[in-house]
């Protein structure tokens, strides 16, 4: 489904008191997997709804913070729609193996969102 509210992601430099509050207070689950470098993203479960993500900040300057990802069908023609219209780019189209592309940006009043295109040869 085009557009649609897909992934959420927290970025924060305590994952596992994130991982014991989130999962105390709404059930959430978790599996974490390797990323390689020594990076885990730790995947979550939800009984309903899309599920999403969370993982250590790489770099002291990035805040906690929820991410929201929006579905869509080319992440290059949304990446440009967005600078078209305004929009700021805070990662550029980049790869996901085996799963899609995602990339990051801003709308021109600073609400940072995902992109999603997921690879439908992938499944």
């Amino acid at each position: 489904m085009p557009n649609a509210l897909c992934h959420f992601e927290l970025t924060t430099r305590d994952v596992a008191a994130a991982k014991e509050f989130y999962g105390k207070v709404f059930d959430w689950t978790f599996e974490d997997m390797e990323m390689g470098d020594g990076q885990v993203y730790t995947g979550i479960s939800v009984k309903e709804g899309p599920g999403g993500g969370m993982m250590a900040a790489p770099t002291p300057e990035i805040p906690t913070a929820w991410l929201i990802y929006v579905q869509v069908d080319d992440v290059t023609a949304s990446v440009t729609a967005a600078k078209d219209l305004g929009g700021t780019v805070h990662m550029e189209r980049m790869p996901v193996p085996g799963m899609g592309w995602m990339a990051v940006i801003a709308d021109p009043t600073g609400g940072v969102f995902g992109l999603w295109q997921e690879d439908k040869d992938a499944k």
